[in-house]
C-alpha cells in the first residue's frame, strides 16, 4: 500500500543543552517563538508549530550514530529565500553552504550544538525534468545574485519565516540503507524516487521530490544514539484524517512494526522507530 498523497511533515523534535541559547539562534534564524515554559519551547512560522525544543543539560553529544543529518525548513517563494538569505549575511547567522538541486535552490547551516539546517525553496512541480522518466535532482551552483534580487524585487524586508513555511522533508543518518528502504518504502508507504551511489536514497509521497533522506554517512552500522542524547528524539509524519493514519497502523503492524500509542505533552500519535532507532510518530490533520 502506498502512503496517502497528501501526507506531509509536521514538527521536529530536538533534545537540547541549553534551551535559552538554542531559542535566540532559531529566533535569529526566523522562526517564531510560540510559548515556551519549564524545560519547552515551540516555534514555527506564527501560526504552524515546526520545531520543538527539549532541554536536557545533563545530555551528552554522541558521533557516529543514526539520527539528524539534517532538517529542512520550506519557505514559499525564492522572494523569501532571498530575503532570508540577506538577513542572514546581515545578522552574522553563519551559512555553512548552498546549492542549486535542480528541484529546489538550498541553503545550509549549522545550529551551536551541531544539529543540521536546510533553508530552502522548491521550483515550481512544472519546471522539474525527467528525462527517461527519472526526476532529475543534481547539484550545481547556487545562484546568490539571483536569489537577492528575488528577494530585493519585494521589499526585502525579512520579517521572519512567512505564514505557510513547512517542514519540507527530513534526512537522517541510518545504519543501513536497505533497512531504511524497507521501513519506509514497504511499511510506510513512501515512493522510493532516487538513490544517490550505495550511501544515500530519497523517498517521498505524492510525487515530491523528497519527504524523506537517509544516509549511511555516519558508518555503515552506525548504532542509535543513546537514550540521553542531544539531537532528535523523533519527527512528525503528519497524514490527512483518522483513516489514513488507521491504515499505516495497520500496514506497520502487518509488516511486524512495534507501533505504541503515544501523548508526549505536545501532540498524541502512533510511534514507531526505523531499524537504526530513529524515532518518528505518526499522527493525523484535518
Amino acid at each position: 500500500m502506498t502512503i496517502h498523497p497528501q501526507t506531509r511533515l509536521g514538527p521536529v523534535h530536538l533534545r537540547v543543552a541549553d534551551l535559552s541559547k538554542l531559542v535566540t539562534y532559531y529566533t535569529t534564524l526566523g522562526l517564531h517563538l510560540h510559548r515556551r515554559q519549564n524545560r519547552q519551547a515551540i516555534l514555527g512560522d506564527g501560526t504552524t508549530d515546526l520545531l520543538v525544543l527539549n532541554e536536557r543539560p545533563d545530555g551528552q553529544r554522541v558521533r557516529g550514530t543514526s539520527g539528524l543529518y539534517h532538517f529542512a525548513i520550506l519557505l514559499p517563494t525564492r522572494a523569501d529565500l532571498g530575503r532570508a538569505l540577506r538577513h542572514f549575511g546581515e545578522s552574522a547567522v553563519p551559512v555553512g553552504g548552498a546549492s542549486d538541486h535542480a528541484v529546489s535552490e538550498a541553503l545550509y547551516l549549522t545550529d551551536p550544538e551541531g544539529n543540521g539546517i536546510e533553508v530552502y525553496r522548491d521550483r515550481p512541480r512544472d519546471e522539474w525534468r525527467y528525462p527517461n522518466g527519472q526526476l532529475v535532482i543534481n547539484t550545481t551552483p547556487f545562484d546568490v545574485a539571483g536569489v537577492l534580487a528575488a528577494g530585493d524585487a519585494r521589499d526585502g524586508r525579512w520579517d521572519g519565516v512567512p505564514n505557510g513555511t513547512v517542514i519540507g522533508h527530513m534526512h537522517l543518518h541510518v545504519g543501513s540503507i536497505e533497512a531504511a528502504e524497507s521501513f519506509y518504502r514497504d511499511a510506510l508507504g513512501f515512493d522510493l524516487i532516487s538513490r544517490y551511489g550505495p550511501s544515500a536514497t530519497f523517498l517521498s509521497a505524492g510525487g515530491y521530490h523528497h519527504h524523506l533522506g537517509a544516509n549511511t554517512w555516519a558508518g555503515v552500522g552506525a548504532p542509535p544514539a543513546p537514550e540521553n542524547s542531544w539531537g532528535l528524539p523523533h519527527f512528525t509524519i503528519e497524514l490527512p484524517g483518522t483513516q489514513a493514519l488507521s491504515a499505516v497502523r495497520a500496514q506497520l503492524e502487518r509488516a511486524g512494526v512495534s507501533v505504541t500509542e503515544q501523548e508526549d505533552g505536545y501532540a498524541g500519535g502512533y510511534f514507531v522507530r526505523d531499524p537504526s532507532g530513529n524515532g518518528v510518530l505518526l499522527r493525523s490533520i484535518s
